[in-house]
């Protein structure tokens, strides 16, 4: 299919002054060149039709310029800048034009631009545009970098191209802004760029254009190489010997892509948009042709493919840039004190295959990897060793990239090689900061295949917000914060129980193996640990060292799925987890494991009361260990223990004892089991000391681990008449006041009252703490809500999340019993939205059922719910119809949406 516009610029401006309506024509000649492009987009080279809609795009302004009699003006010109200035645009592309004159346009002049602007706007062209003089333009280039690059890339569309080659030589290296001071600039530039894109290529909804790795990368790359060498290209840079021809075709090759996946996103935007939105993400798979597999989404396909190319651009673009640095500025990062004067060159033998020059490693000798291959995992332990070191010089890193294939199995199972890593696991300093230099410059996903195939693998949802190897990262990140002294304060725990292990260099090895089989189908934990007993074969350590990590890998999610989402107030829960554990030591590595796998997968995710959960396990599993895994806790001496010390309490507070007791008498053992002596001690002095005892008691304080000590959220206590919809009638009032729940406890007394606790967090996803007014308004609203909870009929209607309603999370429920606790048991996967425990309440209702107990799970777009639940009569649902009538009538009510993606409840 032939990519040349519909007419030639003789005939479209023809056509344009025969028409009625020029604009129509104007138009429809650009829609019919577009729709030529596009057509042409499964078999062209993205090239072609990068440049074809410039070309288009030309002649349409070409022949304006000449229709409102423009060409008729001396010392003027339309000239194209920026990108257009290059000759790229995609679809939808800004079209950004100055009008370039010698001298001030007279009215006339004036006149006629108003008109050619307004025509250029009516025809769909989204322009910048801005009228200059030649002093204009030279004097914002030099008080601007952003004008001078414009400059740079400027060519003549119509008009008088000596103005603009005046142009040029007064805004030259030589007249402003020399190589030195123009490169200093734009490195400050880009890395104010980057720090608005999170300083990473990884983000769940990547800018293509300003993000690391992006267009911007490689614009730079050729910003600076113009203003360097005087290039119209990045060819020039071969010639210069900047960079090789394999480099050049590399980059040739990511541009490409990224160009491709820009223009699909114009074309299914029909807008200027740069951001890789969730909107966009799952069409934009299927228009480039990836299709799911068994183990992965097609998006997923799509999205790894993208971040390994901004990867790749973005390591490029910090290769070239230090060689620019070494080239240009001499040695350093980029100042502009002494700009003329070379800094003196410092240079230290670090070894016969490294030396240190001006603070940055590089080798000695350019074959020192073809005769040393070891030396490739060395320099990373060197740079470990020497804290003092910056990184590596661009030579280097361009040397290693090269012999980078050499890396094979025999390299991988040479004990030399293994001795090399093995000691970096152990160093004492930056394992973090040199894991990811191995990452970034392509060297651990050579060494370690398994962790390459995990390289920008993200998992589409709103729960894993970084890629899987990103993410691993994070979690030795934040394995090495624990020897910090300022980390003592945020996980206490954590932090004293890391400095107990024996050997922390297996914890990370965990932590490298915990996800590395994400992808492949099947339980990743499974298959990850086979891979980590081969590394820890292949690395020389022991069978016990193996057998533990591998033990690590394979239960890394066991903590977190106990603590969240079983009741650990249960000593038996407490005991079976005592039982997969075995001993202390398996104790403490999964729970630094599971602390540091948290906060590296959602930062939203940990929060005070998950803190509080695995802290909780954690001091119960180590008291039954201690005790003897054959020697478990009895419930009714559990029982006794919390009754005798709240009674203690509560007599040293100067309470009856016979008041208590007989408060006691209807509520039962449960009450006992769950409640710990120091809030049945709270609720009690309450109650005996209430004003009017027929309003509901409304209680909210700092959830209490003992002592005075405040642990994970805000505890909202009820207690009042049990009612069937009570459970619904508190959920959607918590909801209204902008409290999230984190854990319900539900208890029935024998005369009717229901013993309700609630533990909540703010928006923020923190205790409400000291802020009284607040706490006094929930309170009122609460106690008013609990007055008449079966005529609660508010709504809660709110408009789900833009990024939730992009996933597709079928309802899931899973409905069992427990037969020690004489409950039901229902497990609801289900889309996060406002109102979703009122709705499940009111469905409750329906079926005559009681919440006992509530264990919540927000995950991201998804929330993960434990409920338990019994008949009107105190026993579990035994009736398998019934279970089946309740199981369907749950998917199918949670999985209605309304058309404007509002959900609403009523209860």
């Amino acid at each position: 299919m032939t990519l040349t516009p519909p007419l030639s610029q003789s005939d479209l401006l023809t056509r344009l002054r025969d028409a009625d309506q020029p604009g129509q024509a104007a138009r429809a000649y650009l829609e019919e060149g577009q729709a030529r492009l596009d057509a042409a987009f499964d078999q062209t080279p993205i090239e072609d039709l990068v440049h074809g809609r410039a070309t288009l795009v030309d002649r349409v302004l070409i022949a304006a310029w000449s229709l409102f009699g423009l060409d008729g003006l001396s010392d003027a010109a339309l000239v194209a800048v920026g990108g257009y200035g290059r000759g790229e645009l995609h679809p939808y592309s800004d079209v950004d034009l100055m009008v370039l004159f010698r001298q001030t346009p007279d009215e006339r002049a004036c006149g006629s631009l108003e008109g050619f602007v307004a025509f250029l706007w009516d025809i769909g062209l989204e322009i910048g545009h801005s009228v200059r003089t030649l002093d204009e333009c030279v004097a914002l280039a030099a008080e601007d970098i952003t004008v001078a690059t414009n400059i740079m890339e400027a060519r003549t569309l119509a008009g008088d191209d000596a103005v603009l080659t005046a142009l040029a030589e007064r805004t030259a290296p030589d007249r402003m802004w020399p190589a030195d001071r123009f490169f200093a600039a734009k490195w400050d530039e880009q890395t104010a760029r980057h720090a608005k894109h999170n300083d990473t290529e990884y983000n769940l909804e990547p800018d293509l254009k300003n993000a690391p790795g992006g267009l911007r990368d490689f614009q730079m790359i050729s910003w600076v190489a113009r203003r360097h060498f005087g290039a119209d290209s990045i060819d020039t840079m071969v010639e210069a010997g900047f960079i090789t021809r394999k480099e050049h075709a590399l980059l040739r090759k990511w541009l490409a892509e990224l160009w491709r996946i820009r223009w699909a996103l114009h074309s299914l935007t029909g807008r200027n948009e740069n951001r890789l939105l969730f909107d966009h993400q799952r069409q934009l798979a299927d228009r480039l042709g990836y299709r799911d597999s068994d183990a992965n989404l097609a998006v997923e396909h799509f999205m790894k493919g993208f971040y390994r190319v901004a990867l790749a651009m973005s390591v490029f673009n910090e290769m070239l840039l230090q060689l620019f640095d070494e080239a240009i500025l001499r040695a350093g990062p980029p100042n502009l004190t002494t700009p003329d004067l070379p800094t003196p060159e410092k240079k230290r033998p670090l070894n016969r295959r490294f030396q240190a020059r001006n603070d940055y490693l590089e080798i000695s000798a350019p074959d020192v990897f073809q005769k040393h291959p070891s030396a490739m995992l060395e320099m990373f332990v060197l740079l470990a060793q020497n804290p003092d070191l910056k990184g590596i010089r661009a030579e280097t890193i361009r040397a290693l990239i090269e012999a980078r294939p050499t890396i094979d199995d025999q390299f991988r199972n040479d004990p030399a090689n293994t001795a090399l890593f093995m000691q970096l696991l152990r160093s004492p300093h930056s394992l973090f900061t040199q894991l990811r230099r191995m990452k970034r410059y392509g060297l651990l996903g050579k060494y370690l295949p398994e962790f390459g195939r995990v390289i920008g693998m993200m998992q589409y949802d709103l729960f894993h917000i970084y890629t899987v190897d990103a993410h691993t990262l994070l979690v030795i990140k934040n394995m090495r914060r624990l020897r910090y002294d300022d980390m003592r304060e945020t996980f206490p725990l954590a932090s004293e129980v890391f400095y107990r292990l024996p050997k922390p260099e297996l914890l990370y090895v965990a932590g490298l193996y915990h996800d590395i089989a994400k992808g492949r189908g099947g339980d990743h934990s499974e298959l990850g640990a086979e891979d980590a007993i081969a590394f820890c074969q292949r690395h020389g350590l022991s069978s016990w060292d193996g057998k533990l990590v591998a033990w690590l890998v394979r239960n890394h999610l066991t903590m977190s799925v106990t603590a969240q989402r079983k009741d650990i107030s249960d000593p038996d829960v407490v005991h079976e987890f005592a039982r997969v554990v075995g001993d202390l030591v398996h104790l403490d590595y999964l729970y630094v494991l599971t602390v540091a796998d948290i906060n590296a997968t959602n930062p939203s995710l940990w929060n005070s009361w998950r803190a509080s959960l695995l802290r909780q396990l954690y001091v119960e599993t180590k008291r039954a260990l201690r005790r003897g895994l054959n020697n478990p806790l009895d419930k009714q001496d559990w029982i006794d223990e919390t009754h005798e010390a709240a009674l203690k309490m509560l007599v040293d507070r100067d309470q009856d004892p016979q008041a208590v007791e007989a408060l006691w008498a209807n509520i039962g053992d449960e009450y006992f089991l769950r409640e710990t002596p120091w809030d049945i001690a709270w609720h009690t002095e309450a109650l005996l000391g209430r004003p009017n005892p027929q309003d509901p008691l409304v209680l909210i304080r700092e959830n209490q681990m003992g002592q005075g000590q405040t642990e994970g959220g805000s505890q909202i206590f009820i207690y009042t008449p049990d009612t069937q919809n009570l459970f619904a009638a508190t959920v959607n009032a918590l909801d209204a006041l902008g409290l999230t729940i984190m854990d319900a406890r539900i208890i029935t007394s024998a005369d009717g009252f229901s013993l309700d606790t609630y533990i909540v967090l703010d928006e923020h996803g923190t205790p409400i703490g000291d802020d009284w007014p607040r706490i006094e308004h929930i309170r009122q609203t609460l106690t008013e809500t609990l007055k008449h909870p079966e005529q609660f009929g508010t709504t809660v209607s709110r408009r789900m999340p833009r990024r939730h309603k992009h996933f597709d999370v079928p309802t899931q429920v899973v409905i069992s019993n427990d037969i020690v606790n004489d409950r039901t048991v229902v497990d609801i996967h289900t889309l996060d939205r406002p109102g979703l425990l009122a709705h499940i309440g009111r469905i409750f209702v329906q079926f005559e059922l009681l919440v006992q107990n509530a264990r919540i799970a927000t995950l991201g777009e998804r929330v993960e719910d434990v409920f338990f639940v019994t008949d009107l009569n105190g026993d579990p649902v035994s009736d398998p119809e019934l279970c089946q009538h309740l199981q369907d009538t749950l998917m199918r009510e949670l999985d209605k949406r309304n058309q404007n993606d509002t959900f609403s409840t009523t209860i």
